[in-house]
């Protein structure tokens, strides 16, 4: 059997469910305006504490807004959002695309545009865009903290602490760009560091259930599963609590697995 790729066990799994964590970070980097509305009973809530049936209601209420104003900057934006939670990355990209074209020089669709790219996997495009959105003379956190995701994404994590570093100095302790910045660490397997940056992320206001499963995830990576359930159920309904357990134990498994691949792998050498 071949050797997996990565220097350690954490390695190769970690970048399969980082690639999940991260993404949902690129989605909720937009213009806070952008990600929240009244969307039925779920009022003002953010879309990342949607529940399942929440994200669905919220999804049907912006394609109808779509429908109805296709050329509206704002409502195409905040129906591309809805839609990478929902995981249609590839209808969400088709969104802002057709933006992109309509508002070709707006520095908020290009932003959009970007992280629509990068929730599809285009890398390369997506920082492209984000780029082109930046302000050079007053730069965005939130831009600097999605250029940082992408280069995580595609290997190149001194790059992305930079950009969390300097996302931080205008922004201090925003936790969303903490647990980018925690996440970045755990990808080269440094699971102490990302457990200290996300513990400072998850007690600060703005802290969303996506910051506290990446913590749960880091506690779960590091054998503490009871503490890691705990987390994951803090301040949730049953529904998303139930659905971030799901997804930690499915990651948990997938870990355990790689290290079973990697025991083998380490008895047959030895024969």
């Amino acid at each position: 059997m071949s050797k997996p790729i990565g220097s350690s066990n954490l390695h190769r799994p970690a970048r399969l469910g980082v690639a999940v964590l991260l993404a949902g970070l690129l989605a909720g980097c937009a213009n806070s305006n952008l990600t929240t509305g009244s969307i039925g009973p779920a009022g003002n809530k953010p879309i990342a504490q949607l529940s399942g049936t929440e994200l669905q209601s919220a999804l049907a209420s912006h394609r109808r807004q779509y429908e109805r104003n296709p050329n509206d900057k704002s409502v195409a934006i905040a129906y591309a959002s809805v839609l990478r939670m929902n995981g249609a990355n590839e209808q969400a990209l088709a969104v802002m695309r057709k933006a992109a074209i309509t508002h070709s020089r707006d520095k908020q669709v290009l932003a959009a545009y970007g992280k629509a790219l990068a929730g599809a996997g285009q890398f390369p495009a997506a920082l492209d865009a984000i780029q082109r959105a930046q302000d050079p003379t007053q730069p965005d956190w939130e831009l600097l903290s999605a250029e940082g995701a992408i280069y995580d994404q595609t290997g190149r994590p001194d790059e992305a602490r930079q950009r969390y570093e300097k996302a931080l100095q205008i922004r201090p302790n925003e936790p969303s760009v903490l647990s980018n910045l925690a996440m970045s660490h755990m990808l080269q397997g440094d699971l102490p560091t990302a457990e200290r940056h996300l513990r400072t992320a998850v007690q600060q206001p703005g802290a969303d259930s996506r910051v506290r499963q990446n913590l749960a995830l880091i506690v779960g990576l590091q054998g503490r599963f009871a503490e890691a359930e705990d987390i994951a159920r803090r301040e949730m309904t049953p529904d998303q609590a139930e659905t971030n357990i799901a997804y930690l134990r499915q990651m948990l498994a997938q870990q355990n697995a790689w290290n079973l691949i990697e025991q083998e792998d380490r008895q047959n050498a030895a024969n």
